[in-house]
């Protein structure tokens, strides 16, 4: 209703316009020529024309027709210059403001349907910088405003703001051609008005609000360093807080371009990933793997044994790959690259300067140009009542904890549902133990699309996994040597018996015992930045698990190298943080690995999308293989080939999904999929079959019908 009360004057306007040929009387020869007899109907009645012409240019602005030039000038020739400009300010706002409502609720809607995802990254611009756009492309007449108004509609800056700059942005420009309109009969062609001259002027004009913001900017970083001394000369050029993924890339590249940077770690190099979590988890899960292959050997057409499980020998394997891995993140190999590695605990004394207590008893001070913080996060413990007289391990403390332990615990309490603690319920499974999956979502995997995760619990359940689902823990008890999880579905309590409890509920940032209240840096979850990756000071810059948004050892990677890069050369030019395309995998059996937006996502962000998929258990390899769980569902906008998202379901379901990421980041789409030769037989021909189908779902029917008559027409 609210869309045919805007869509029906508009049409019946435009119509007007063109049916009775209104576009004759907006040109400059018809304005001259009636000049006189205008001037006369004012002075008979003023009141009237300055009303009737109000609405005239109201509703041609509104409208998006041609002529709103022409009435500009006809205000100044006929109410001169000052009332001439009061009214076509107010008169071309207003229009302005009533086309931006027409494409707003007209169009927006079917542009958000098909290009969502797209209008989505525009809209976070505009939210940051759209009154600065807006008043740029209003200072200069060069953009046509009657466009200005219809694209700005589709996005989402406030009417009021689009209004009150609309006003701002366009009275330079309003003054001229009123000004122009008062020597009437001196004007041959418009042209004249906007002369390079003038338009330059007004480049100028539209150049000034962002000379202005940089100088506010840089006003207000000297109002941050205001209370701190700056050094005369400094150190360092680089700090880098953290040797985890962000901190050992951040210094890396620092070593690379041959600045001089320290690394600080006050634990052990390489981080979260390399010993608590990526590389151990990983281990583990191969070895589980083995163990479940053996005790189904028959799948394979062998005979089915039941796997020994030497506990401590597991446990070891899995330290020993941490250490084959460490030469890789170690202090040799970046002293041996140009990086100063320093072991001990660094705390940011002031913008400028970081204070580190070696843990050889050491002290030191060293001044820099910038600092990174990549100080990473720790497993989150909730607040469970009773939880600190159990036995609990999380992430960071379980593989110590199960290395000294003789035979894999024979009850476990695995509470989170997420990518953790999926791997490690089905790995300890795997290996021999009862394990209970709480989680208080309705569903495992709950930033999965349902098909996704009913998949992975089907696979959990068949092994033998207690998955509970919309369970709240409510607290924990000892009584005696036995220990219980107390949980309640719907309000009914139960209790689970357990001998260890792993904690997989997520993991926090890093935010303190480093200097960040001392400094004033604002914190919520994490650190908080701006898309170059800067704190509150410009100087000081983080990545990595502490920065958010994702908490992936390869976006902290990312994030390191716009980090350093405009940490080392900001004043040239800085480079926005890009998470355009995250790529992402739970290293479940069967895996599930994803990139760009889920059906549920695409769902919520009123994204119109289309779905191929294609099972896995068509594929000859995996049919040989024996992984024939599974599929691979690409979303594409309705009747084109281009990805909006990917999920794969299956075996080396993450190594596939990188032919997805590639084809995403360079704008390649399914056709291009469709016409690569895939090796045959590999898992990765899934990807080919998958563009099959959506090429299938979008065969030109009628032209295939014609080409059918074609053929039989050959055969006589």
């Amino acid at each position: 209703m609210k869309r045919l009360l805007i869509l029906i004057p508009l049409a019946a306007i435009a119509f007007a316009f063109f049916y009775f040929d209104l576009g004759q009387y907006l040109t400059l020869d018809a304005l001259k020529a009636r000049q006189a007899d205008f001037a006369d109907y004012y002075r008979q009645s003023p009141a009237l024309v300055i009303g009737a012409f109000f609405l005239i240019y109201v509703g041609v602005a509104g409208a998006s027709l041609p002529g709103a030039a022409i009435l500009t000038l006809a205000a100044g020739a006929l109410f001169g210059l000052v009332v001439g400009t009061v009214i076509v300010s107010f008169a071309s706002s207003i229009g302005a403001t009533l086309a931006f409502f027409a494409s707003r609720y007209l169009f927006r809607d079917a542009v958000r349907a098909r290009f969502g995802d797209r209008l989505r990254a525009i809209d976070e611009g505009v939210a940051r910088d759209g009154a600065f756009y807006l008043f740029t492309l209003r200072l200069v007449p060069a953009f046509p405003f009657f466009l200005v108004n219809l694209l700005m509609g589709l996005t989402a800056i406030r009417a009021l703001t689009f209004y009150i700059v609309s006003q701002l942005g366009m009275f330079a420009g309003t003054v001229v051609f009123v000004n122009a309109g008062t020597q009437l009969a001196q004007i041959e062609t418009l042209a004249g008005i906007a002369s390079p001259g003038v338009i330059a002027s007004f480049v100028a004009l539209g150049i000034f609000p962002w000379i202005a913001r940089a100088i506010v900017g840089w006003v207000k970083a000297r109002q941050v360093y205001a209370k701190w001394q700056r050094p005369k000369r400094y150190d360092r050029n680089l700090v880098v807080i953290g040797a985890g993924a962000g901190g050992l890339v951040s210094a890396y590249i620092a070593a690379t371009v041959k600045a001089k940077v320290t690394l600080v770690e006050a634990h052990k190099m390489g981080g979260d990933c390399l010993n608590y979590g990526c590389v151990p988890s990983k281990a583990l899960i191969r070895s589980a793997k083995v163990a479940h292959q053996i005790r189904h050997a028959s799948h394979y057409g062998l005979t089915d044994s039941t796997p020994a499980v030497p506990f401590p020998a597991v446990m070891a394997r899995v330290h020993q790959v941490i250490r084959e891995i460490e030469p890789h993140d170690s202090i040799e190999r970046y002293t041996g690259l140009g990086v100063e590695v320093v072991q001990g605990y660094a705390t940011i004394v002031d913008p400028w300067t970081v204070a580190i207590k070696g843990n050889d008893g050491s002290e030191q001070r060293l001044t820099t140009r910038s600092i990174v913080i990549a100080a990473g996060g720790a497993p989150f413990v909730p607040p469970i009542p009773g939880l600190d007289t159990v036995d609990y391990v999380t992430s960071d403390t379980m593989w110590d904890r199960f290395a000294a332990l003789d035979a894999v615990p024979a009850r476990l309490v695995v509470l989170g549902g997420g990518p953790i603690g999926c791997e490690l319920a089905q790995s300890f499974s795997r290996l021999g133990a009862h394990v209970t999956q709480v989680e208080l979502a309705p569903r495992i995997m709950a930033r999965e699309d349902a098909d996704v995760a009913a998949v992975v619990e089907a696979r959990f359940r068949e092994e033998g996994i207690d998955v509970r689902t919309g369970t709240r823990a409510v607290r924990c008890e000892r009584r005696g040597d036995a220990q219980f999880l107390i949980v309640e579905v719907d309000g009914a309590p139960s209790e689970i018996a357990f001998d260890y409890l792993i904690l997989a509920v997520g993991r926090a940032a890093r935010l303190t015992g480093y200097g960040l209240e001392t400094l004033g840096i604002e914190t919520d979850k994490t650190v908080i930045t701006n898309e170059y990756l800067q704190t509150l000071y410009p100087n000081i810059y983080a990545a990595g698990d502490v920065a958010g948004p994702y908490q992936f050892t390869h976006v902290a990677a990312h994030q390191a190298w716009y980090a350093a890069v405009n940490a080392l050369f900001g004043r040239f030019r800085k480079f926005k943080a890009d998470y355009r395309v995250i790529p992402w995998a739970t290293f479940t059996d069967p895996e599930v690995a994803r990139v760009g937006l889920s059906e549920d996502e695409a769902k919520a962000k009123g994204v119109a999308y289309e779905v191929a998929t294609y099972p896995l258990h068509e594929l000859d390899r995996a049919i040989a293989d024996g992984a024939t769980t599974g599929f691979i569902k690409v979303l594409t906008p309705p009747g084109k080939d281009s990805i909006l998202g990917v999920t794969i379901v299956g075996e080396h379901a993450g190594d596939l999904l990188a032919e997805y990421v590639l084809a995403m980041k360079h704008g390649l789409g399914l056709n291009k999929l469709l016409g690569t030769i895939h090796t045959y037989p590999t898992l990765a021909e899934a990807n080919k079959y998958v563009a099959g189908e959506w090429k299938r779902a979008h065969a030109p029917q009628g032209v295939l019908r014609w080409v059918e008559r074609y053929h039989t027409w050959m055969r006589g």
